[in-house]
């Protein structure tokens, strides 16, 4: 199982952890939620637990909770800018389906 990182998104977390001034990495998980079943959840990680699973690219970390893993298996976290608006995309390739508003998601 893994989940790994673009370029952009590497950058992006890279200059976040060092405006920041600490952290170990970006924390990335799934909640129950939405019309659709599943949302992401993205923050920084401060600590490494003992459930947790380690993804490291560019030298960054990505830390995932054991227990999410079956849902986050094969996604590639994207960083966008388009305009104004600036975000973190997942693109994750068992994604069955998606709510209207993109918020949540269907795993297959």
């Amino acid at each position: 199982m893994a989940v790994s990182m673009t370029g952009n998104a590497v950058a992006r977390v890279r200059k976040q952890l060092a405006d920041r001034g600490r952290g170990v990495g970006l924390r990335v998980g799934v909640k129950k939620t939405g019309c659709s079943g599943w949302a992401y959840t993205i923050d920084f990680a401060d600590e490494i637990g003992p459930n947790d699973a380690v993804f490291e690219d560019g030298g960054v970390q990505v830390v995932v909770d054991r227990g999410h893993l079956e849902l986050m298996d094969g996604t590639e976290i994207d960083y966008k800018r388009e305009g104004l608006n600036e975000a973190f995309r997942f693109n994750n390739p068992r994604v069955a389906g998606t709510c209207g508003c993109g918020e949540s998601f269907t795993i297959a």
